[in-house]
């Protein structure tokens, strides 16, 4: 995404982008800053956006690292671990960054009826998905009615009544509140940004080129060339749920860590990968995932249903879209 830095202007030229990059929540983490490219400006020089990229950067290696101390499930001194380590429906307060992250889950899986529920630890257990260990983990009550969360007055402590998960959901709320930090640090002095984080993507304003930021969807089978690529007018979001980094053989086949919560076992048959776009990354995320446990057979008319941008690709070596999809893609493989 990142364009070449000005040239010919010397010490005041202000660079096309920046870009910084490290590791968090287990994947790679990348930040681009775009600036206009036009060379001269008043009061700017090279030294000033890199300093502003380095805060920006620093901000959004903070917040990551906050979301893993509140949420993981792989840490034993996380929130997230102390927590689902109490009995059952013990109430306790938590951090606000935790009890937001809770709320939010609690709402995606009303929102999906249940297809995006975080209580499967005690299936990711049962699998071979292990972080540390949870405590008592019963399997969760496979109806769409009850709550991932109970709490007390809307700031007051939570309890939960079944251990959850915070992985498919996770990534995008740290995207989502890494995106507000970096608008509030960028203050309009960088034409935008993205953000990504283990192929999960926010982006604010404009791309190095002055124009939308491309997306390139990437081919799980393998291959260099991306299956599709679209564009992001703004700001917004893409998100990508696949098999293809978590997976492991098991006893009676592979297993990967997309549980289907109505059978405790890993869903989305027929399927590789599932890519959504919307204004939100952690709801991007949510409805990847959502629509990755309807399958081949049932993703097309979930999708359209709700009227999402999506994208995904079949077992079977196909590659389809949704019609709010097809209007977002600029390119496709398969008609290039």
């Amino acid at each position: 995404m990142a364009g070449a830095p000005a040239r010919g202007t010397g010490t005041r030229a202000r660079p096309a982008s920046i870009e910084r990059s490290g590791r968090a929540l287990g994947s790679a983490l990348r930040l681009t800053l775009a600036f206009d490219g036009t060379g001269i400006v008043r009061g700017w020089s090279a030294h000033a956006s890199t300093r502003l990229a380095d805060a920006a950067w620093a901000e959004v290696v903070a917040t990551f690292a906050e979301v893993d101390l509140a949420m993981s499930r792989f840490r034993e001194d996380s929130e997230l671990t102390a927590l689902n380590r109490r009995a059952p429906g013990s109430v306790d307060r938590t951090s606000r960054m935790l009890a937001r992250a809770l709320a939010a889950a609690d709402r995606a899986f009303r929102v999906t009826r249940g297809r995006f529920d975080p209580r499967v630890v005690a299936a990711l257990e049962r699998i071979g998905y292990v972080g540390v260990p949870q405590g008592n983990s019963p399997a969760a009550p496979r109806t769409a009615t009850d709550r991932v969360l109970v709490r007390d007055g809307r700031h007051g402590p939570v309890a939960l009544p079944v251990p959850v998960d915070l992985g498919g959901i996770g990534k995008g709320l740290a995207l989502r509140w890494a995106a507000h930090r970096l608008a509030a640090v960028l203050e309009g002095r960088a034409a935008g940004f993205l953000l990504e984080a283990g192929g999960d993507i926010v982006v604010g304003g404009g791309a190095p080129d002055g124009g939308p930021w491309k997306v390139g969807i990437e081919n799980q089978a393998g291959g260099s060339d991306p299956l599709a690529v679209l564009v992001i007018e703004g700001s917004g979001a893409v998100a990508t749920s696949s098999t293809s980094q978590l997976r492991w053989p098991t006893s009676t086949g592979v297993a990967h860590h997309l549980i289907d919560p109505r059978t405790g076992e890993p869903g989305g048959e027929g399927l590789l990968a599932v890519t959504v776009a919307g204004p939100d990354p952690a709801w991007a995320e949510v409805w990847s995932k959502a629509l990755f446990l309807e399958g081949t057979r049932g993703i097309a008319d979930a999708a359209r249903r709700r009227g999402l941008a999506a994208w995904w690709a079949g077992e079977d070596g196909r590659f389809e879209m949704t019609p709010a999809a097809r209007v977002r893609t600029i390119w496709v493989a398969a008609e290039a």
